[in-house]
């Protein structure tokens, strides 16, 4: 597919502008890397380390933890409130529906918590732990690296109706999606790479039965998926049943990251609505689909600073919000 010269100019200032530190003006704080280098040094080498231990265990934990970090940023921003348990005044964001019986990985970042608290006490944020995972659960699958901007502080509320309505949905429309990337501060460039991440993990057959039966309400499947590919996941997510039995989001390679995903794309075998919309729906983000198809590099680089400006979205800094002790309920619990 040819690239028109003024596309491939903006996107190539896109892909080599220099990292920046983070910043939100309404929080009068900075994120910087280097935030706990005096008070924590051991702290980033202690994630790095117990990530590495749960990726061994189960390599699709490193896609669940790079989700824990999506979801949450997507709510309030990056405040872990996804990881609040219901209790004191608090409706767990874990019952939403992007969530519910979906959403894992906590008892790995409840271990790196209690190492953290055990090395330097009341210190190091849940929501700095679920960016650092997020990056070396990338790292560990074969992804970029990138320095993390840290210093966020943890929320003392969640959002259950946020959870609900801002999390991208399998079966949204792709302007729908857009919309929900732009209220995050984000646009179709951060949407397509970062939808990128889709390269590693699982999906129930619940999030896309629709596209196999009934994809437009009138009882046939999605015809934009490939028709071999329809029939093989129908053994497995009948019409009814089987509402829990995973399947891979990039067959080819579900626990490497590359850009797999986006040849999956075209060969209309992305597994979610959500994926292959990119393709079919957008000039825009069908461009971007065919770029990184052949450019492996350039999505690696582009993932890793979408990721850089997903985790700046409104975190508390300064004196906002706290360090919890115990990453699944409020210090004053």
């Amino acid at each position: 597919m040819g690239l028109s010269r003024s596309f491939v100019v903006v996107f190539s200032f896109l892909v080599l502008a220099p990292l920046c530190l983070s910043h939100n003006g309404s929080t009068g704080g900075y994120l910087y890397p280097q935030f706990y280098e005096r008070s924590c040094p051991r702290a980033k080498e202690i994630v790095k380390a117990l990530v590495a231990k749960a990726v061994a265990k189960e390599a699709r934990m490193a896609a669940s933890l790079l989700r824990l970090h999506f979801h949450d940023c997507f709510v309030k921003g990056c405040d872990a409130s996804v990881l609040l348990d219901s209790g004191s005044g608090i409706r767990s964001e874990k019952l939403s529906n992007p969530n519910r019986n979906s959403i894992r990985g906590f008892e790995v970042i409840d271990e790196i918590k209690a190492a953290l608290e055990k090395e330097c006490p009341q210190t190091v944020s849940c929501a700095d732990i679920l960016a650092l995972a997020a990056r070396d659960s990338t790292v560990l699958a074969g992804g970029p690296s990138w320095e993390v901007p840290l210093g966020r502080r943890d929320a003392r509320d969640a959002s259950l109706s946020g959870s609900n309505n801002n999390i991208p949905a399998p079966n949204n429309t792709l302007p729908t999606i857009i919309t929900k990337f732009k209220l995050q501060g984000l646009n179709h460039v951060d949407l397509v790479a970062l939808s990128g991440s889709h390269t590693i993990g699982m999906s129930r057959c619940t999030s896309f039965r629709q596209r196999l039966y009934n994809q437009t309400g009138n009882g046939l499947p999605d015809g934009t998926l490939d028709l071999s590919y329809a029939a093989q996941l129908r053994k497995r997510c009948p019409r009814s049943g089987g509402d829990n039995n995973l399947f891979p989001l990039d067959p080819p390679s579900p626990t490497s990251f590359d850009n797999c995903y986006f040849r999956d794309l075209l060969a209309s075998r992305g597994l979610l609505s959500s994926d292959q919309v990119l393709l079919t729906r957008s000039a825009a983000t069908m461009e971007l689909v065919h770029l990184y198809a052949e450019h492996n590099r350039l999505f690696l680089e582009q993932f890793a600073r979408s990721m850089v400006k997903m985790g700046n979205i409104s975190p508390l800094t300064g004196h906002r919000g706290e360090i919890r002790k115990n990453c699944r309920r409020m210090n004053s619990y």
